[in-house]
């Protein structure tokens, strides 16, 4: 028996340990539906999406898009590869002319990592239903609850769901090949806890713990070293699911099963402050630690606080490029060689998915302004760029070799991991603009929306339009005098310094860039604030060769503009044949495509001057070819080729 287990026991966690604020870290899961209390000390807590209305910006159009994609997914299509492993599409009564067309790419019927999108789009629509509240998102969900609800009851495998049969299950526990089936089993158990969480889907929960109730049976006689083999294989976050679902309902089986999914061969390294991830799967490694990030506030385990601690201080500081995305071909290399992997196969951006997932973990315990700079760096720069505003559709890689592209998603043709995290990612993008104390309020990100803290009686409207310009306006609404200190996070990219204004009346700053502004005062109704960050421009060098380098405006990563010779459809890469592919993806890069430049004098401000006119644009004057070179936000950079990554002379 491990340590965790025997603190665990020791602490006698049962039903009933609810708490105000056990629920804290997963916006969404109430009160009522809280059995276990967070027992970490928490400094910051989440808002619930519904707390936020996003406001016109480039946030919430990718929403929107997303939001129409979700709704267009034909409920039947989504459940048909479940239906099938259940029997249930097989009888003479099931004419063919009727049956629904299989979804393709990772979700066809000869795919072993089938079933894994759905959960992705229930979490998807449960995100979009709390962040609009239109009723379209839960309709949805809940028929797609009741649908697997149906294929479990007609599975009649002590509560096995899977769009797959079992044996990938036992394949996996025997160490013999398979794609990774406890991945796909991951996503549906965290799909049908947000169904529960957000919309308050109970018969998500009784699926969901049917689905626990078989994963017990399965894993409880194995010994360790079976358990060892099977998580030798990637398995998502299942150690996060079962550690939720124990929050939730205080079983003791499901706090056992979270358990069973410490991988001590990756985690142990990590507590003892070891940066071991030299070749290791990024986004097999990632899920673990927002696991044991859960695991530290359901336990007050200090060896779990320690590894995520560390593994995100490493990561960011060793493992992430510009945009903030991390992994060359979804590996990890050796710390700092970014320089070494400027390549085609670049920041997988469920790795990115996942790293704020861990960061938002992190900043509940300490609010430091590291982890909302970070946060910013890779909402911006990756997870906003990911999606082709043109057609809706995402990309998996960001590349970084110069003179690559994004390559696309297709509507119901691909549903690789990206398509499914991106269902997500771009459903919630509220989640991280505030956080809050019991009296204190952090405005960490600067994206239009509209905050109203139930509780405290106080409404917040921020209105900007951050990036392309540098303020930021907040009008405080509260029905009486309300106290209450506001945390204004000051960029660690500010060089420039601020200018603070509260109703109009200048305000001495004393903070300095990478920690927060805070105003302690009684606010009234109508109360203003103005927050000016002015921009500049900087040099974003590898760690490991100040030669390549990107460059940024803010905290907007730029973008070389290279035309679209050359340029194929979408979504280039995908074989059904083949999931893979795009590791050999040729982008068939120009010989002649210009990516150096000539900085042997002067600064940055002399080797990019701001085109009149258009925010957030410039134009090189300093390249080795005869023609300048426009640079854009590297969100921006669609359906062309691109150079993030300069060579400097």
């Amino acid at each position: 028996m491990n340590a965790r287990k025997v603190n665990c026991i020791a602490l006698g966690l049962v039903l009933g340990l609810a708490s105000s604020r056990a629920h804290a870290q997963y916006p969404g899961q109430t009160k009522e539906q809280t059995a276990v209390a967070v027992k970490a000390p928490i400094k910051a807590y989440s808002f619930n999406l519904s707390d936020v209305r996003m406001l016109s910006s480039p946030f919430k159009d990718n929403m929107d898009r997303e939001g129409k994609w979700l709704l267009s997914l034909p409920t039947e299509r989504l459940l048909h590869s479940f239906r099938v492993n259940a029997g249930l599409l097989t009888d003479k009564k099931t004419s063919p002319t009727k049956m629904p067309k299989p979804l393709g790419g990772w979700e066809g019927l000869d795919m072993e990592l089938r079933g894994h999108s759905i959960g992705h789009i229930l979490s998807g629509l449960a995100f979009q239903y709390a962040s609009t509240g239109n009723a379209a998102f839960k309709l949805k969900s809940d028929s797609l609850v009741a649908g697997l609800a149906a294929v479990q009851k007609s599975l009649s495998e002590g509560g096995y769901l899977s769009a797959y049969p079992q044996n990938y299950i036992d394949r996996n526990i025997a160490g013999t090949s398979v794609w990774a089936p406890w991945y796909t089993q991951h996503k549906i158990f965290a799909g049908l806890t947000d169904a529960y969480w957000q919309t308050g889907n109970q018969q998500a929960l009784e699926v969901e713990k049917g689905m626990a109730a078989w994963a017990y049976q399965k894993l409880a006689p194995l010994s360790p070293e079976q358990l060892a083999k099977m998580l030798r294989n990637e398995f998502g976050g299942m150690n996060d699911a079962f550690y939720n679902l124990y929050s939730i309902t205080g079983d003791p089986q499901h706090l056992k099963l979270a358990e069973m999914f410490y991988h001590k061969a990756v985690l142990e390294p990590l507590e003892q402050g070891q940066d071991k991830l030299d070749k290791m799967h990024a986004n097999t490694v990632i899920p673990k630690l927002v696991g044991e990030a859960r695991a530290y506030e359901l336990t007050a385990d200090p060896k779990a606080q320690t590894a995520a601690t560390f593994f995100w201080d490493d990561v960011v500081k060793n493992h992430t490029y510009a945009h903030g995305g991390n992994s060359d071909k979804e590996h990890f290399f050796q710390p700092g060689k970014i320089s070494e992997h400027l390549t085609g196969n670049t920041g997988e951006t469920c790795n990115t998915y996942n790293m704020l997932k861990l960061t938002r973990h992190l900043f509940t315990w300490n609010p430091d302004a590291k982890y909302a700079d970070y946060y910013e760096q890779a909402l911006y720069n990756h997870i906003l760029g990911q999606q082709d505003p043109k057609t809706g559709m995402v990309s998996y890689f960001s590349p970084m070799l110069p003179g690559a592209y994004r390559l696309y998603s297709t509507p119901d043709q691909s549903f690789w991991c990206c398509v499914g995290s991106g269902f997500e990612s771009h459903s919630k993008y509220g989640e991280a603009i505030y956080y809050h104390g019991d009296k204190d309020l952090y405005v960490n990100l600067f994206i239009p929306s509209e905050l109203n803290w139930t509780e405290r009686g106080v409404k917040v409207l921020q209105t900007t339009r951050y990036p392309e310009e540098a303020t930021t306006r907040l009008t405080i609404e509260t029905k009486k005098p309300l106290a209450m200190p506001l945390h204004l996070r000051y960029p660690a990219w500010a060089s420039n310094g601020v200018t603070l204004k509260v109703n109009g009346k200048a305000v001495a700053v004393k903070q300095q860039p990478g920690s927060y502004i805070t105003l302690n005062r009684t606010w009234k109704s109508g109360d203003k604030v103005e927050l000016t960050y002015p921009m500049a421009l900087r040099v974003v060098a590898t760690p490991d060769n100040p030669k390549k380098a990107a460059f940024a405006y803010g905290p907007i990563i730029l973008a070389g503009e290279m035309g679209t010779a050359g340029l194929t459809g979408t979504a280039p890469y995908h074989d059904p044949a083949d999931p893979y592919q795009y590791y050999g993806y040729d982008y068939h890069v120009p010989a002649d495509l210009v990516h150096t430049l000539r900085t042997n004098t002067g600064t940055v401000t002399d080797w990019l001057k701001p085109v009149t006119g258009q925010p957030l644009t410039f134009q090189t004057t300093a390249v080795t070819a005869a023609a300048g070179i426009t640079l854009v936000p590297y969100y921006k950079a669609h359906r062309e080729r691109y150079v993030v990554y300069w060579d400097l002379q």
